[in-house]
């Protein structure tokens, strides 16, 4: 996992169970930031299936965010290669992942993922969200150009 250009935006596709609150979508996402040093890049938009799209837990969550919520349907998610793909996500959504798959289409083609799937930790309650940060791919340099590091 590389994740384009260290200041593009990232898309965070986001899973969750129903009735999943605002707060418990906003601390996974930066928990998920923190986690993968990408706390101060900016977030293009949240992510999810079509089904999910109308939680308000995830709506809130963009809200606060200052982004859009885009949605996907379950067949578009299916068909992306994801490396962490779940039997549960498809038995209850038709897709076998919802927060990696949603990241990539969401930061478009050839995106790579910058953080897989993570789910949110709650003491004593089951997790009812995951997230996935994805970036758009990072462009080759052109033939010829050196490279500075």
């Amino acid at each position: 996992m590389t994740g384009g250009p260290a200041t593009a935006p990232l898309s965070v596709g986001v899973g969750a169970r129903p009735g999943v609150t605002e707060s418990e979508v906003l601390d996974l996402i930066t928990a998920a930031l923190t986690a993968a040093g990408c706390a101060t890049r900016p977030i293009a938009a949240l992510a999810t299936v079509t089904a999910k799209a109308g939680e308000p837990g995830l709506a809130g969550a963009a809200r606060r965010l200052g982004v859009p919520l885009r949605a996907f349907p379950a067949a578009a998610l299916a068909a992306v290669r994801v490396p962490r793909p779940s039997a549960a996500a498809a038995d209850a959504v038709g897709t076998p992942s919802v927060a990696e798959a949603a990241a990539l289409l969401a930061a478009g083609p050839g995106a790579e993922l910058v953080a897989g799937k993570r789910t949110s930790a709650r003491p004593g309650r089951p997790a009812r969200a995951t997230c996935a940060l994805a970036a758009p791919r990072t462009p080759a340099p052109p033939p010829g150009t050196k490279e500075t590091l």
